[in-house]
């Protein structure tokens, strides 16, 4: 018994360090996540919905610093209710946010399980409700940092704060 127990402790020793959990070029990640706050606001008396998002990365080149940039894409939705208990009117509004984002995964740190990053977004915010106010559809543009630890070499914990769709954004992370 003694025996199947340091060999388990080895082998998980071996694994945690035999797999580098660097971004690479070539690395492709899918995120899914829950965001709260926001810059796609709503009147301080709704209720909103969390954001919920994905994204896909793929590493395209090194670059000297050292690190890796990425390009991908994400999209998000968002959603709000106003009651109006006065006059008995409810109105409710969403936003689909599709963007191109461009990020920056700084390799430097000797630490396995960790990604840093860095990037910043273009988006279309798409608008959908009622015709209550001048919402509309627009372009709009985000920056944000994040982390990703990886649990595994395919799975990752990741936590993003930025300024655009979601203030923070918590989630998992899917490489392939």
């Amino acid at each position: 018994m003694k025996k199947s127990i340091t060999l388990l402790a080895v082998f998980t020793f071996l694994v945690q360090f035999a797999s580098a959990q660097e971004f690479e070029v070539g690395t492709n990640v899918i995120n899914t996540g829950i965001g709260l706050g926001g810059y796609y606001g709503g009147y301080s008396t709704s209720t909103e919905s969390p954001v919920f998002s994905a994204s896909y990365e793929r590493g395209v080149w090194d670059v000297p610093g050292p690190g890796v940039v990425s390009l991908g894409g994400y999209i998000g939705y968002k959603r709000f209710t106003y009651k109006d208990i006065t006059y008995n009117y409810d109105y409710s509004w969403s936003y689909t946010v599709l963007g191109a984002r461009g990020t920056y995964h700084y390799t430097g740190f000797d630490i396995d399980n960790l990604d840093v990053y860095g990037g910043v977004m273009a988006s279309m915010r798409l608008y959908s409700g009622d015709d209550y106010n001048d919402l509309d559809s627009r372009p709009g543009a985000s920056a944000f940092v994040g982390g990703r630890w990886y649990l595994t070499d395919t799975v990752a914990a990741f936590a993003e704060a930025g300024y655009g769709a979601s203030f923070i954004t918590l989630g998992a992370s899917f490489r392939f």
